[in-house]
């Protein structure tokens, strides 16, 4: 993933996120009407244990380093997204991802592909 594909977000959930404040983006989130795509943006090395992730695009995101312990993504986006390095201990994943697409993004920064059944 080159650095001029990843970006940084003026909405106030993504900045909420950006400053480690969970419980206020869980709040904000449910009170949110439409919720914003974080495709492409930067969560590096953030601290985002408990994030309600439920309905979030996260396609072709950034998580080097990031501790995602105990997020439920099963129900995100996350095509393309790298979790290179990432805690990622209690995780659950979307069905369409593969454990091998998991592993490699890990432990070598690959971008997750979704297994299509194609």
């Amino acid at each position: 993933m080159d650095a001029d594909s990843i970006r940084q977000l003026d909405d106030p959930l993504y900045q909420i996120l950006r400053n480690e404040n969970v419980e206020a983006f869980n709040r904000a989130k449910a009170e949110a009407g439409e919720l914003p795509s974080f495709a492409r943006c930067d969560f590096r090395g953030l601290d985002l244990r408990g994030m309600a992730a439920a309905g979030l695009d996260f396609s072709d995101a950034y998580f080097r380093g990031a501790d995602l312990r105990g997020i439920d993504f099963s129900g995100c986006r996350l095509e393309g997204a790298s979790i290179a390095g990432a805690k990622i201990s209690g995780c659950y994943f979307p069905l369409e991802l593969q454990a091998d697409e998991i592993v490699m993004s890990l432990n070598h920064g690959t971008r997750m592909r979704y297994n299509t059944g194609k």
